[in-house]
């Protein structure tokens, strides 16, 4: 269940997704770039790293910018709460790039303000109720807060227009700044240089064309509308940032979002 936010949180929380799991057996999941930031809360996850070491409860994750292999064991219930990209560095002042590929304890930034939400959760609350409990609390500490600076955000909605298609060159006109100073600014805020945030915005379009493509459109064709000079750098691409080719990704069947999957 993919939930939006109210309009005046829309420049801060892209979407809230609730995912839920009954069965009773192990899965194995991957988590990629999206090119976002986000929180997980829950109150009953048994979720595990590849290496074997459980996660938080509840936690916020940086930016990405490949896959991460995840185990769960049993039932389960969980929130995500996807951030624009810049929203993390804004909500809590912290250098987007120092939490890159990063999961971090929600007790270790927030303390406990998200118990009630994690005991809501355990009670198995509505999810709309829970949301709506959560879009209370990102007001109230949005109101603290200074705003981040208006052009990093601007420059980030042109490379989400242009698909992953924007050069450095097109930056520069566009913001006014150098090279140079776009490298620094955009990592500090999204946690990213801005070629790579470019590559997974591009690869998401492919993989936006690829479920709605026509039935007489083929792989080729979909390649180069989203922008790939070939589909060697395509599937180049799509195996660094998901550890999939096109064709294995656009096969898997339990898709939870379009950027986290369960493997077989």
């Amino acid at each position: 269940m993919q939930i939006s936010p109210p309009k005046h949180l829309a420049g801060f929380i892209k979407h809230y997704i609730f995912l839920e799991n009954s069965q009773k057996n192990n899965r194995n999941l991957r988590l990629f770039a999206d090119g976002n930031t986000g929180m997980i809360i829950s109150a009953d996850m048994h979720m595990h790293d590849a290496e074997g070491n459980f996660l938080p409860l509840s936690f916020f994750y940086g930016q990405p910018t490949s896959y991460k292999n995840l185990g769960t064991e049993g039932p389960f219930s969980l929130l995500a709460v996807v951030f624009q990209p810049y929203f993390f560095n804004l909500l809590f002042g912290i250098a987007a790039k120092e939490i890159r590929n990063e999961i971090i304890p929600a007790e270790d930034i927030i303390q406990d303000r998200l118990a009630p939400f994690q005991e809501a959760m355990d009670r198995k609350s509505a999810p709309r109720m829970l949301i709506s409990g959560l879009n209370s609390f990102f007001t109230h500490l949005i109101a603290s807060k200074n705003n981040a600076d208006l052009w990093v955000i601007q420059l980030q909605q042109y490379m989400l227009l242009n698909k992953g298609m924007a050069s450095l060159r097109m930056l520069e006109h566009f913001s006014g700044y150098s090279e140079r100073h776009i490298e620094r600014t955009f990592q500090n805020h999204i946690g990213i240089a801005p070629r790579k945030y470019n590559s997974i915005i591009r690869l998401h379009h492919f993989l936006s064309l690829a479920k709605n493509k026509a039935p007489e459109q083929n792989m080729a064709e979909l390649c180069y509308s989203a922008g790939y000079f070939d589909q060697s750098h395509l599937i180049r691409d799509c195996k660094s940032i998901t550890g999939l080719t096109p064709t294995q990704y656009i096969k898997t069947k339990n898709k939870l979002a379009v950027n986290f999957i369960e493997l077989h």
